[in-house]
């Protein structure tokens, strides 16, 4: 089996502001992960990261945050997106 892209959603802010989401099925769990996803969310400004959320190979699910790397306890892919769009509230002041 191949990777297959599951979702993807781009949102554009009038200030200028993306929100781009991915999940892929892969056919086995990224190095660091326990489950069968890959998955990269991105929120930014101005060619700059302000929030992101991913599983990159070697370093799990976590997220990165005002500057920060921290470990995120995936559950299911809604509750990633979900807590990734609470986030982009916080962090954009809504």
């Amino acid at each position: 089996m191949k990777a297959k892209r599951l979702f993807y959603d781009r949102m554009d802010y009038p200030d200028g502001a993306i929100i781009e989401m991915v999940i892929w099925a892969v056919p086995s769990p990224v190095a660091g992960s326990r489950h069968s996803l890959k998955y990269s969310l991105f929120y930014g400004q101005d060619g700059q990261r302000l929030l992101g959320y991913d599983n990159e190979r070697g370093k799990g699910d976590h997220r990165h945050v005002e500057g920060r790397e921290e470990a995120y306890a995936f559950t299911t892919p809604e509750a990633l997106i979900a807590d990734f769009l609470a986030d982009v509230r916080r962090v954009r002041g809504e």
